[in-house]
């Protein structure tokens, strides 16, 4: 069991903490607990417990909150640099990476923010590499989102490296968030979609027919939309173009089978349209940072600790 502390710290964004609260609490193998010092006024939560209690936590949230250039109190800066000292996990929701960047435990480090505090964000804590346009950067043990529905894939990101894909496949079902964006998935998009180009009917059917080959014409044709119209609205959709949504598919499915399946890695690749063993092998080293074999080894070695 993996203990989660969620920090309510002052001027606390209240959705930035029910969010990792519902997901990482309804999921088997996290323990999770709200802490902090006293009630925050103006806010509906209620800290469970002390700040002294995430102390021994394995992973810690700094949530959201107002005024982010505000400095919170040292106690919870000095919680992080412990956090980070004894090799426990460091997650900041939105404004919350504010806090480990003022903590210090983020200088030299990749990050993301709500893009409206990149530029304070840089300005204030130069030391700090942020990437402006992410909604979420994994640097080591530091987790760092943007803000609102990028909680959301912050935490599906959790639940996947902790119990795997099909796990975060179930959680994001739970919300209505398929966990298939990744963590470079713009944050804002330049095109709105009209509500009538709604295109969820041809991404289900690409999930149905991931085997198969799949080009963006083949797509255009079967959403009844001219190609130029068709990648205009699929983008503003996803924040993704067809064939890398389709790409990011892929993989997430291989992930899937390489978990809950014996299949050979040749299997694999022909069921998830990668064609090849070679061509397979390619692309989930570049996507996922190691081979189909390796990462199977990793899967089944935290089963047990996925079990609790």
């Amino acid at each position: 069991m993996l203990s989660v502390a969620i920090l309510v710290v002052p001027r606390v964004i209240d959705l930035d903490v029910t969010i990792p609260a519902y997901l990482l609490g309804k999921q088997d193998g996290y323990d999770v607990l709200l802490c902090g010092e006293s009630d925050v006024p103006g806010s509906a939560l209620r800290p469970a417990a002390p700040l002294a209690a995430a102390a021994t936590a394995d992973i810690v949230v700094v949530p959201g909150y107002d005024h982010p250039e505000l400095p919170l109190p040292a106690e919870y800066l000095e919680l992080l640099r412990a956090t980070a000292g004894r090799g426990a996990r460091l997650v900041g929701i939105c404004t919350g990476t504010f806090a480990l960047a003022s903590s210090g435990v983020l200088d030299g480090r990749d990050a993301s923010t709500h893009w409206q505090y990149v530029d304070s964000l840089r300005a204030l804590h130069p030391a700090v590499n942020v990437l402006g346009d992410q909604l979420f950067v994994e640097d080591g043990l530091l987790l760092t989102s943007a803000g609102g529905g990028a909680a959301i894939d912050a935490c599906l990101h959790l639940i996947r490296s902790d119990f795997g894909a099909a796990a975060a496949h179930a959680a994001g079902q739970g919300v209505v968030a398929a966990p298939v964006r990744s963590a470079d998935h713009r944050q804002r998009f330049g095109v709105l979609a009209p509500a009538r180009s709604d295109l969820s009917p041809t991404r289900l059917w690409v999930l149905e027919n991931l085997g198969e080959p799949i080009t963006v014409q083949q797509l255009a044709d079967r959403s009844h939309l001219p190609r130029r119209t068709f990648i205009r609205h699929f983008e503003a959709e996803t924040g993704q173009s067809p064939m890398r949504w389709v790409s990011t598919q892929r993989v997430l499915g291989a992930r899937r089978l390489l978990e809950e399946s014996d299949w050979s890695v040749e299997r694999i690749a022909s069921a998830t349209g990668f064609g090849t063993a070679a061509s397979f092998r390619t692309v989930f080293r570049r996507e996922v940072g190691t081979t189909p074999s390796a990462y199977r080894r990793a899967a089944a070695r935290s089963q047990p600790t996925a079990a609790g």
